[in-house]
Parts: structure tokens; sequence; C-alpha cells
């Protein structure tokens, strides 16, 4: 049966999977929370790669320029940023898997709401509402891996990472080619069928869990909440995830247009975001394993940086001329994305503290983030060229360097020590 309300606020605890509260078909379950977890890792990402290789077809259409191109690609970081400070306290009142099942119905509707856009401000707060479920998406699936796959988390932050950066990669691929062949609005309107898919296996399975099932208490939650906001693993998190987010975002919202300024064609832009996000999946499938067999990954944080600002040095010197290579090598230096989502689970001890944490990284990092894409555009239309805001885009591996030394000490955050003046860095050997 469908809990009532009331059922929604019962608090307990969310360590671990209790036999008495999940009885006979627990491993049912289990597998079925397998399914809505890789559904919405599918997601996360499609509503904005399948939509910025399409900006200036659909600025055409719908009459705007560089200022709203610039506007829809902060859409995506802002949203996150917002509902990634919202979704713990949702969490909180209807748990985990009630979140994630409102979340994914809200994008789904507000796709659809986006295909049919009559104007930019429609087209803008369409893509606001399905990035505001994106956000919550993105903060609730991290506790939720911890919650039901704990004794398994390199694999399940692997493939969820994995299949969210497929859903990244395969949306450009097709943005251009379906927009061509039919129209644009039915090239961004395609994704709402995947939402909606997850959206109603989320909601079969929190149909049948007890109401507060992996509903951190208010208690616990606030506890959490003073601990992380004094810990400087968690701030260096913050900082590592929005010089990524940064750069991710102004990738995917201006490397089209720097090819297309340089002389390339829409189509080869959309290809070379695909190609980016290409790289994620393998990045998805290596980092989390190397991260939790570190002590200390730093290093990987070291050669992401140095990877990443070749990539934009090649940009800015030879656009056309070794773009494979440039664009490979953006792909590979934003791979502190999975580290981050890696040690959000590996330095916390319970989910409500990784529900926590989650939130507070991705919230802040993604608000930060949020600037990159209009603050480029802007540079870009000062300056008139790309180079200066490809430059400001390689300046920020300097602090996600800094950052990544206190991300990466081996410490717990729920531990008094990680409030401490930091140490002297690890040597990185393996356990």
């Amino acid at each position: 049966m469908i809990p009532s309300f009331a059922d929604l606020i019962v608090e307990f605890s969310v360590t671990t999977l209790s036999p008495a509260r999940l009885p006979v078909r627990r491993g049912w379950l289990t597998l079925w929370a397998g399914l809505a977890i890789a559904l919405t890792a599918v997601n996360l990402r499609t509503a904005v790669t399948g939509l910025t290789p399409l900006l200036e077809i659909i600025g055409s259409d719908l009459g705007f320029g560089v200022a709203v191109a610039g506007l829809l690609g902060t859409v995506p970081a802002a949203s996150f940023g917002i509902f990634g400070f919202l979704a713990p306290v949702v969490t909180r009142r209807f748990g985990l898997e009630r979140t994630a099942t409102a979340a994914l119905g809200l994008t789904a509707l507000s796709l659809l709401g986006r295909a049919f856009s009559p104007t930019p401000v429609a087209l803008v707060l369409s893509t606001a509402l399905a990035l505001a479920g994106i956000g919550a998406a993105n903060v609730v699936i991290v506790p939720l891996v911890k919650a039901w796959f704990a004794d398994r988390l390199a694999v399940w932050t692997s493939l969820y990472l994995i299949l969210m950066q497929t859903g990244q990669f395969v949306a450009p691929l097709l943005a251009v080619p379906v927009a061509e062949a039919t129209s644009w609005r039915l090239s961004v309107g395609i994704w709402a069928g995947p939402a909606a898919l997850a959206a109603v296996v989320w909601l079969v399975l929190a149909a049948r869990l007890p109401g507060g099932h992996h509903s951190p208490t208010a208690r616990a939650t606030t506890g959490a909440r003073a601990r992380i906001s004094r810990s400087s693993t968690v701030w260096g998190l913050v900082v590592l995830f929005a010089m990524m987010a940064l750069s991710n975002y102004g990738i995917i919202t201006w490397v089209p247009a720097v090819l297309t300024d340089a002389g390339g064609s829409p189509t080869l832009g959309g290809s070379m975001v695909a190609l980016y996000s290409a790289w994620g999946m393998v990045a998805a499938l290596v980092v989390p394993h190397v991260a939790t067999r570190m002590t200390n990954p730093f290093v990987v944080v070291v050669a992401c940086s140095v990877v990443l600002i070749a990539g934009y040095l090649g940009l800015i010197l030879s656009p056309l001329e070794g773009t494979l290579l440039w664009v490979c090598a953006l792909g590979i230096g934003v791979s502190t994305f999975p580290l981050c989502m890696t040690l959000i689970n590996r330095r916390t001890r319970t989910p409500e503290s990784a529900s926590a944490v989650s939130g507070f990284v991705q919230g802040i990092g993604y608000s930060l983030a949020c600037f990159g894409p209009l603050g480029l555009g802007l540079l870009r239309e000062a300056t008139g060229s790309w180079s200066v805001p490809l430059l400001a885009l390689a300046a920020t591996a300097v602090p996600g360097v800094v950052a990544g030394w206190f991300a990466c000490r081996p410490r717990f955050v729920e531990d008094a020590a990680d409030v401490a003046s930091a140490a002297a860095p690890p040597t990185g050997t393996r356990t």
C-alpha cells in the first residue's frame, strides 16, 4: 500500500536496510532500486547537452542571441545549485526514493513544456524547471547508492556515472541530425520519455517501502550540516567541484561556438560535445576504482589539471587543427567529477552524512559555477575573441589543485580531526 502522509514523516536511521522493515521481497526491491538508479543516471545530463548544440538553430527560430544563449548555459548550474541545497530538506521530509520520484516527474513534464516553448522566456523557464528536477536527482542519487549498495560503492558509483555520461554523450550526438530531419522541438522533447520512465520506476519502488524508509531524521541532518560546515575536507570538495563544474558547463555551452566561429560547422560542434562527453564514460569506469584503492588520490587531481590546461591552450592556438586532441584533453581533464562523487561517499560514514555532504558540495559548487557560461559569453562579446574566456577557464585549474589537496586527504567528515588545520599530505600509498 502507498503510505499515508503521516507515515512519510516517521523518523528513523537510514544507515542499514533492516530486514525487519524490508521483509521477504528485499532482494526484489534491491534489484528494482538498481534499475531506478540506472534510469535516473541516464537522465542526469540529457536536458543540458541535448540543447546546447541547437542554440543557434533555436535562436534563429525564436529570435535570441548570445545573451540568452549564455543565460541558457547558466541555468543548469544555477538550478543544480539551488536544488542541491533544497534536496536534503525535501529528503528529510519525504525520503530519498519519493524525492527521486518527484524530481524525475518534474523533469519529464518540463521537458515537454520546453519542446513547445513559443518564446525565449518560456524556453528559459521550462529549462529551469526541468533542471530543477535534475538538480534534486543529482543530490539524492549519491546517498541512494550508499543506502542500497554500501558494500559495492565503487561498482555502483562507476555504473551510474557511466550511464550518466552515456546520456550526456548520446544527446548532443543526436541533437542536430534529429533537428535537421524533423524539428528542434522534437529533438529537445524526446528526452521527456526516459525521464518519465525513471519517475514511474521510482514511484513503484516508493509505494512498496515503509513511510520513513531512507528519511534522515531532523536531528541527524542538523548535526550533519553543523559538522560539514566546519570540515576542511568538505570545503576542499566544494571548491574542486565548483572549478570542475565551471569548466564543464563552459565547455558544453561554448565549445560549439568556438569551433563555428573558427569556421567549423554546427554538426562538428555537436559531435565534439559528444566526444567530450564520451571521455566521461572512461573516467566513470576508471576513477572511482582508483579513488577507492588509494589512500590519497591527489595525484589524479594534478594530472587532470595539467591535461585540462593543455586542452584550453590547444583551442586558443589552433581550434580547427588538432580539434580531436584538444577536446579529448578537456574530456580527460574534468575527470575530477567522478572523483568528487566517489569521495563524497568515501569520506562519510552514513547515508545521511553522504546526503548532507552531497547537497552542500553540489549546492555551493553549482552556485559558483553558474556564473561561468554567462560570464564567458560576456567576455567573448567584450573582447571579440575566445582567447580570454578560454584563458580564464584554464586559470580555474589552479584553485582546483589547491582544493584537491584538502579534499583527497584520508579522513572522515564526521571526525573531529577534519576540523583541524591541514597537515602534510599523505604520499598516496595504496591500501
